[in-house]
């Protein structure tokens, strides 16, 4: 297994899937190269892209020693194909083939479904670089400014994975998908990302930290139930692409985390004990809690919306035929088949929100969407933390599942973050305190000053408990270009 753990450099896209045998595949991928460099190199600023920055890069895939870490110019970064070492003789765990061999090769009878949801993953990738190309201008420090472009060297990485399974699978409508993949922007109006979340604009880097929190956690939860496809190379592509997704997490909550910190200690040296006196709060140059609040509301929604609808035919169809499993699906005690199962599901009757039990095959985005709230909460809970340990009395709720959606049984109602169906009217009213208005943003974007200065951070934002990589404080994580 060695030559499926190490990275091949012998061509010019690193990998561990045999691309210098294979050269049908590598010369696909060498001709899409160019396109992707032209997209990097028009999204990122150019003296971001002449900076040297502290990234790691994945040389091996064995998960006790996978990267290494050193200074890289972005555009000469090695975005590679990397694949989780096959398992030997590993079955389908679920769906009617379980118990049969995994599929190295797709399926005739689930081709369209499988390029559909490969394609789906692959477009959310380029686009939350296409979202974020502006921040490394405002960025809080230059540990933050590496996180970002950490963030989104292993995005693009994680496009050029989906985009190998597409050009190695699917011949020449693989070709064409990846070439589509490179035509859709973030926000076009002419060929929009495929789903809403990522058009939206993530303006200042609270939006980032809570993006990264939030929406790259659906990210997590999707590919966990790739992972267990019984598609063999997109579960090992999806298990790799894991290893990376858990540091962007790890940037969203620490970011959340230490905006909430400086607030609090900012609250206290100021002798402010009432979070809702925010004018008083804003004085003093720091995110007052109320609108990490309404931040936190808006962030949440948006990303339960990228599950879809409660009750789906097609989530039943990818389980079903053994494309697309559940979270965490080897922990699960039941047949893994669910012919017999039900799942409780909300829906709306009247001026009532009701829970009915469902076919649990229908209800398969349901209970991924119920797995993410509960992973979602675990890092809530810990701002909490930070918040009651600086004494202020104030704790941030996670809002009703039926609360601000555009997708799905509750888009047709108006709900508040408490649960309760609204009219028309009483939202408009309060809409204003549930969700980030112009005003917050002005503020929040007031508050965008760079500081580029070695080991120093912005002031509303404290610096991190431990550096990247364990360095020091001072370390110097970009060393800019200077024309």
């Amino acid at each position: 297994m060695a030559d499926l753990i190490n990275v091949s450099y012998d061509t010019q896209i690193p990998n561990n899937v045999g691309l210098s045998s294979d050269k049908r595949v590598l010369k696909a991928l060498e001709k899409w190269h160019p396109g992707y460099i032209d997209w990097w190199n028009d999204l990122i600023p150019e003296q971001f892209q002449l900076s040297d920055i502290y990234l790691r890069t994945a040389v091996s895939v064995d998960p006790k020693g996978w990267a290494k870490f050193d200074y890289v110019k972005m555009p000469d970064y090695r975005w590679g194909i990397l694949l989780a070492p096959q398992v030997e003789d590993r079955k389908i765990p679920f769906g009617e083939h379980k118990g049969e061999p995994a599929w190295q090769e797709v399926p005739g009878e689930y081709r369209a479904l499988l390029r559909r949801l490969i394609v789906i993953q692959a477009d959310t990738e380029p686009a939350s670089v296409e979202q974020q190309k502006f921040l490394g201008k405002t960025a809080p420090s230059m540990y933050d400014m590496r996180n970002l472009f950490q963030v989104n060297v292993e995005e693009g990485r994680h496009l050029w994975a989906m985009v190998y399974l597409l050009q190695k699978y699917f011949g020449a409508d693989g070709r064409e998908e990846a070439h589509e993949l490179l035509r859709r922007s973030s926000g076009s109006e002419d060929a929009p990302r495929m789903l809403g979340a990522f058009n939206e604009a993530t303006p200042d880097w609270l939006s980032f930290f809570m993006f990264t929190y939030f929406t790259d956690r659906d990210g997590k939860m999707q590919l966990e139930a790739l992972a267990q496809s019984g598609f063999d190379p997109l579960s090992r592509t999806c298990r790799f692409m894991l290893t990376e997704e858990a540091h962007h997490m790890f940037v969203g909550e620490t970011g959340v985390g230490r905006t909430i910190q400086r607030t609090c200690e900012a609250m206290n040296e100021a002798g402010i004990t009432n979070p809702y006196d925010i004018d008083k709060i804003r004085a003093l140059g720091v995110i007052d809690l109320p609108t990490i609040q309404k931040k936190m509301n808006l962030h949440y929604t948006l990303s339960l919306d990228l599950f879809g609808q409660e009750i789906s035919t097609n989530a039943a169809n990818a389980f079903n035929n053994g494309i697309k499993g559940r979270y965490m699906e080897n922990r699960l005690e039941d047949d893994h088949q669910l012919q017999n199962d039900t799942y409780p599901v909300h829906s709306v009757v009247g001026d009532k929100i009701v829970s009915e039990d469902v076919p649990a095959l229908t209800a398969i985005n349901m209970r991924l969407r119920d797995d993410y709230v509960r992973d979602a909460a675990g890092g809530v809970g810990r701002w909490n933390k930070i918040i009651k340990k600086n004494g202020i009395d104030f704790a941030l709720i996670i809002p009703h599942e039926g609360f601000h959606r555009q997708i799905g049984v509750f888009s047709k109602v108006s709900i508040s973050p408490e649960g309760n169906i609204i009219s028309q009217a009483e939202w408009d009213a309060n809409v204003g305190n549930w969700l980030p208005n112009k005003a917050d943003g002005d503020f929040i974007a007031s508050l965008m000053v760079p500081c580029f200065e070695k080991g120093e951070y912005a002031g509303w934002i404290a610096p991190p408990k431990v550096g990247i990589d364990n360095k020091p404080g001072d370390f110097e994580y970009v060393k800019l270009y200077e024309a």
